[in-house]
């Protein structure tokens, strides 16, 4: 089974998932929402019956200072709603710090044009919390 990566956002969730294996993780898509989680949890639906999810991953918003944002609350509202909706697939919340600036660097390293940019960073952030739970994962074997 795969796991799904998630970088939720006010208005954009970035999507990564797993190879078949569960050796990497690759960016799948970006949903623009604008603060609609129906949006967001409709096309989820779709993405595990193509893909056959086990697992969601989080990413958590928390401070450099290990103290929760304010967007913890938001997520963990979030993260209920996957609970209800998806009863039977597990959810595990990553520390997502740097993953967003993570992103941006991967962007400049490769010259990415910057109207691009927005459209992709959400996607790579999504990614890079997949890693971190795939290499946490992997430490604790």
């Amino acid at each position: 089974m795969r796991k799904l990566g998630i970088d939720y956002g006010d208005s954009r969730v970035g999507i990564a998932i797993t190879d078949e294996l569960g050796i990497t993780a690759q960016g799948l898509e970006t949903i623009h929402h604008n603060g609609n989680d129906k949006i967001v949890l409709k096309r989820l639906v779709e993405l595990l019956e193509k893909y056959g999810v086990d697992i969601f991953v989080v990413g958590m918003p928390i401070n450099m200072n290990g103290t929760k944002t304010q967007r913890v609350e938001v997520t963990n509202n979030f993260i209920h709603k996957l609970k209800c909706r998806f009863p039977k697939v597990a959810i595990e919340t990553i520390d997502e710090r740097l993953t967003t600036v993570a992103a941006h660097k991967t962007m400049n390293y490769l010259n990415i044009n910057k109207n691009k940019k927005k459209e992709i960073v959400d996607t790579i952030s999504a990614v890079y919390i997949l890693e971190t739970y795939m290499r946490k994962q992997e430490q604790n074997k």
